[in-house]
C-alpha cells in the first residue's frame, strides 16, 4: 500500500510469465528431435526499467532493434540473413547479459522425440513435465491476486496444455496477442528453449547442426551455462 495525495492506493501484486516453445508435434523426417518449453517469470514490483535501457542501448550499438529471435540469429536466417557473424553474437550476447541483469526466474521442459512416434506421446510427456513445474510453484502462484500468462497461438496442443493447467486458475488470465518486440521478457523465453536444448544435445552427446558448431565456441557455451545458472527453478 502507498500513500499518494492522502489517498490509499492499493497496488495488485501481479506475476507475469512468458513462455515460449522449440519444435515441433511432427514426426516425419526432418522434424525436430527436441520439443521444449521454456517460462521466464518476473514480478511486475520488480522493475526491469534499469535493464531494458542497457539492453535497448547495447542493440543500438549493434545497429538492431527488432525482435531477437535465437533460432534465426544462430542459422543467420530470415532477417539476420545479411548479416556478418559478429553483429549476431553482439545481438546475442545483448540477450544474454540483459537476462543475467534482469531479475527473473526461469525454468525450461524438455521432451527427447528419439523414442516416441506419436503425437500422444509427446503430448503425454509435455503434459507431465509443465504439471509437475507448476505444482512446484503452486504456493508461490498463488501469492499472487493476478497472474498474466503471455503464449501467444503458437501451437494449439502446447497452448491447451497451458489453459488446462493455469489459465484454468480464477487470478490467471493468458494474452495471446502482444507485441513481441516490446516484450523483451518473452525474447528470454526464447532464448532459453534454444539454448537448454543445445545444453541438452551437449549432455547427451547429441550432434549440433554445422550453424551452432560455427555460432558457439566451447569455452563461451559453458560461460553462458554459468550466467543463467543463479536464475533457474
Amino acid at each position: 500500500m502507498i500513500l499518494l495525495n492522502r489517498k490509499q492506493v492499493f497496488i495488485i501484486k501481479r506475476l507475469n510469465i512468458f513462455i515460449d516453445e522449440s519444435g515441433d508435434f511432427g514426426f516425419a523426417d526432418g522434424s525436430s528431435e527436441l520439443y521444449a518449453v521454456s517460462f521466464t517469470i518476473h514480478e511486475s514490483n520488480n522493475s526491469i526499467t534499469k535493464e531494458l535501457n542497457y539492453l535497448n542501448d547495447t542493440l543500438n550499438k549493434a545497429n538492431y532493434t527488432g525482435m531477437i529471435h535465437l533460432a534465426d540469429l544462430v542459422a543467420k536466417r530470415g532477417e539476420y540473413s545479411s548479416f556478418n557473424l559478429q553483429k549476431r553474437k553482439n545481438i546475442f550476447w545483448s540477450i544474454i547479459y540483459f537476462s543475467k541483469r534482469v531479475k527473473v526466474k526461469i525454468r525450461t521442459v524438455i521432451v527427447d522425440k528419439r523414442y516416441m512416434n506419436k503425437k500422444s506421446q509427446l503430448n503425454k510427456e509435455l503434459a507431465l513435465g509443465i504439471s509437475s513445474f507448476i505444482n512446484s510453484m503452486d504456493k508461490y502462484i498463488q501469492g499472487f491476486e493476478k497472474v498474466v500468462v503471455y503464449y501467444d497461438e503458437g501451437q494449439d496442443s502446447l497452448g491447451g496444455i497451458i489453459d488446462t493447467l493455469l489459465t484454468i486458475r480464477p487470478n490467471v488470465e493468458r494474452r495471446i496477442e502482444f507485441d513481441h518486440i516490446e516484450k523483451r521478457l518473452f525474447q528470454v523465453a526464447d532464448m532459453l528453449t534454444f539454448i537448454d536444448k543445445l545444453d541438452f544435445k551437449r549432455k547427451l552427446k547429441i550432434p549440433f547442426t554445422k550453424s551452432e558448431k560455427y555460432f558457439f565456441e566451447g569455452k563461451d557455451f559453458r560461460h553462458i551455462i554459468n550466467i543463467l545458472k543463479g536464475k533457474r527453478i
